[in-house]
């Protein structure tokens, strides 16, 4: 039997969905108190401000954790609904509180850190770490770094932190 490039992918996302699924947790999984609230208070309120859940979620974390500055990727859509709902938020400049990519590599990380482009509470969005076999192998490789100190897996996007103050630990929680 033949498949094609986009049915491999396809099938292959398909199976990543039912292991992410087996491994997944809701809220009362969490043990870090800085994710459950995160979790309870922003990613489970019934607020439904994009039709796309990785939309949804980046634009309620926009407010949830009270964001000043903001890189956006290449995504005209996004790009429109952030400047609807924030208008004076401040994007592309210095240092951010949030970066929001379509995927990251440990060296891009590591040169937004030697750029000084991330602060300890710079919070960043994945949007496509299951879209390819790359960017899971990205994303796996980000979460162990040691500047990561809290990465969500929440299959529609990944979310990492550089909380200092927090002990190491990876989530993967359905939303």
């Amino acid at each position: 039997m033949y498949f094609s490039n986009s049915d491999r992918a396809m099938y292959s996302k398909a199976i990543a969905y039912l292991k992410f699924l087996a491994r997944s947790t809701n809220a009362h999984g969490v043990h870090s108190p800085f994710v459950f609230a995160y979790v309870t208070r922003c990613l489970y309120t019934a607020e439904k401000r994009a039709k796309d859940k990785a939309t949804n979620v980046l634009l309620k974390s926009i407010t949830y954790f009270k964001v000043k500055t903001l890189s956006l990727p290449d995504n005209p859509v996004i790009k429109k609904q952030v400047k609807q709902q924030y208008p004076g938020l401040a994007r592309n400049s210095g240092c951010f509180d949030m970066i929001c990519m379509n995927h990251l590599t440990s060296e891009m990380f590591d040169a937004l850190l030697s750029e000084k482009k991330l602060h300890n509470n710079s919070v960043i969005f994945l949007t496509s770490i299951y879209q390819t076999l790359e960017n899971r192998e990205n994303w796996k490789a980000l979460i162990a770094s040691p500047h990561i100190t809290v990465s969500l897996d929440l299959f529609h996007l990944g979310v990492v932190f550089l909380r200092k103050e927090q002990v190491k630990q990876h989530f993967t929680i359905r939303i």
